[in-house]
């Protein structure tokens, strides 16, 4: 096996290669004297040959792995951590932004039964109740394995409480689902950016009202805006603001992308595009339906109020890694 210098010297350098390394370099410099001794005495020509031999297959399998290793370091750092699930109610006034409540609260009850921990990044309520707009963060990979395909507008259709008549209504909620990474393909320039600082609302204990810990970042060139108040320091918000925009931009430009193959793509549900339907809420009817791979479930009860979304994510993940036919788009 043939051994690149620049990558050898990548192993001695990195953290979690240096030790193998440091055995790599042991062995070498222990064939290069056993090679030696083939020369200078023949007599023990057999015997070398066969410490040669083993001492080149430990030296093969120490670049193995820590090729291996490197590799995995490198998917761990694009590989999502973790998500940022944002919920904004939509068409409906009062009744989105119940329905809008009543999603974040689906969302975190599924993510609770998974052992994950939710944290609110940013919430803000109307006036009659229920969320305007509400952000929470779950660090943990597997949520952005099951959650992924939830990007989209969710509709309800029913009777809400303040109707008189008993007509059926429909409002709307759009879910976004960011994966954040540890390494983005997404470079701000920092001039592109406006920040302000404000005091946090909220628990949070005697410092969070008193100090202006809350940023505000708006990355003019594309008007994104986001929040950040959930930590102590406004150093710690300034940066949680910072990955949550580097993940937004980067969803923004995986929708451009998907959209611009979106005839190509076979194993992806719709676009990711968060102005896209897909899927309806029918109260009356007892019925979930998810247009995109249009099937239906009959237990909303349990899944809104409950969170027991676990049929619905893993028909989707299924239907994406089918690969045998394109999921269609949300219908209206």
């Amino acid at each position: 096996m043939e051994f690149s210098i620049e990558t050898l010297q990548e192993f001695r350098d990195n953290q979690k290669t240096q030790f193998l390394a440091s055995q790599f370099d042991a062995l070498m410099a222990e064939r290069e004297t056993a090679e030696s001794m083939l020369a200078d005495d023949p007599a023990m020509a057999e015997l070398v040959q066969e410490e040669v031999i083993e001492l080149n297959r430990q030296i093969d399998s120490l670049y193995i792995e820590m090729e291996r290793i490197i590799a995995a370091s490198v998917e761990e750092e694009i590989l999502p951590y973790g998500v940022m699930l944002e919920l904004r109610a939509g068409a409906g006034g009062d009744e989105a932004a119940l329905f809008a409540e009543e999603l974040s609260h689906m969302y975190r009850l599924y993510a609770e039964r998974q052992g994950w921990t939710v944290m609110v990044e940013h919430e803000s309520m109307s006036t009659g109740g229920g969320y305007k707009e509400v952000a929470f963060e779950i660090l943990k990979p597997e949520a952005y394995v099951a959650l992924r395909y939830e990007t989209g507008v969710h509709r309800v259709q029913r009777i809400p409480v303040t109707e008189k008549s008993g007509r059926i209504h429909t409002s709307t909620a759009s879910v976004a689902v960011l994966p954040l990474r540890k390494k983005s393909t997404i470079e701000i320039n920092p001039t592109d950016l406006h920040m302000e600082f404000s005091r946090s609302g909220g628990a949070g204990g005697q410092n969070v009202n008193k100090v202006e810990t809350a940023v505000r970042l708006v990355h003019m060139p594309t008007g994104i805006e986001v929040r950040s108040q959930s930590e102590r320091s406004q150093l710690k918000n300034r940066e949680k603001a910072l990955s949550i925009l580097t993940a937004k931009l980067e969803t923004l430009h995986e929708e451009e992308e998907a959209k611009k193959h979106a005839s190509e793509r076979r194993d992806q549900i719709g676009t990711g595009d968060r102005s896209e339907k897909i899927r309806t809420y029918n109260f009356p009817q007892n019925r979930i339906t998810d247009h995109r791979i249009k099937e239906s479930w009959h237990n909303i009860d349990a899944v809104v109020r409950e969170g027991k979304i676990d049929d619905i994510l893993l028909a989707l993940q299924q239907a994406a890694h089918s690969g045998d036919t394109t999921v269609p788009a949300a219908a209206d």
